[in-house]
């Protein structure tokens, strides 16, 4: 069996032993890669294609709640992602999994919970927590809202994460490696798919979906 590659993305050292404790229980001497801050984390996303699954926490040093993922997402769209997370309300697990994760473990889990969602998403399966409900109604402002930032393209998905980041138009085309031509293009597309005037109120729309990690 191909030795498993598994990025532990977690700003607390003694919760990343924790993952690790875990992930020992999952196959024979997995490739463990430690992340301690968001940059870390999309450095080694970057440096190791081969990798098979990143555990993400959505409180990382670098970034903004949901701004990580959107950006992982887009930049590494086929490494499956499962969200670490002290939230674990049933908002913040559906916004999650409708922004690409492949998974939610609540930071209060068990070892054996954990290593079941690691099993299940690595044979290509989705999970949430047992105790999981679904809501079944949403506030309709915050749901056309997730339909829209669907709608982005995974460069645009990117360059929203970088204005959320404080990222000038010229800062973004250097880190891009594009013309600030080609950001202020994909900003103005930005804008008319979140139904918006100007960048603050784009970032103001992003900061929405955050809002249940800081309540």
């Amino acid at each position: 069996m191909q030795e498993l590659t598994i990025i532990i993305a977690d700003d607390h050292p003694l919760f990343r032993g924790a993952l690790c404790q875990a992930l020992s229980g999952i196959a024979e001497q997995p490739r463990l890669i430690e992340a301690g801050t968001f940059d870390a984390a999309r450095q080694a996303a970057e440096t190791h294609p081969e990798a098979d699954l990143m555990l993400l926490d959505l409180a990382m040093p670098g970034v903004s709640g949901f701004s990580g993922l959107m950006s992982l997402r887009a930049e590494v769209q086929s490494l499956p992602i499962i969200i670490v997370s002290a939230s674990d309300d049933a908002a913040t697990i559906r916004r999650a999994i409708e922004l690409g994760a492949s998974g939610f473990i609540s930071k209060s889990s068990g070892l054996d919970d954990i290593r079941s969602a690691i099993r299940t998403v690595l044979d290509g399966g989705v999970w949430t927590p047992t105790d999981y409900a679904p809501l079944q109604d949403e506030d309709p402002a915050l749901a056309d809202l997730m339909e829209r930032l669907r709608t982005l393209t995974p460069q645009q998905s990117r360059v929203l994460s970088m204005l959320a980041e404080g990222l000038l138009n010229k800062q973004i085309a250097y880190e891009l490696g594009v013309s600030e031509a080609t950001i202020k293009a994909h900003v103005s597309a930005i804008l008319l798919k979140l139904n918006v005037d100007s960048r603050t109120q784009a970032v103001i729309k992003l900061g929405k979906i955050n809002m249940a990690l800081v309540a």
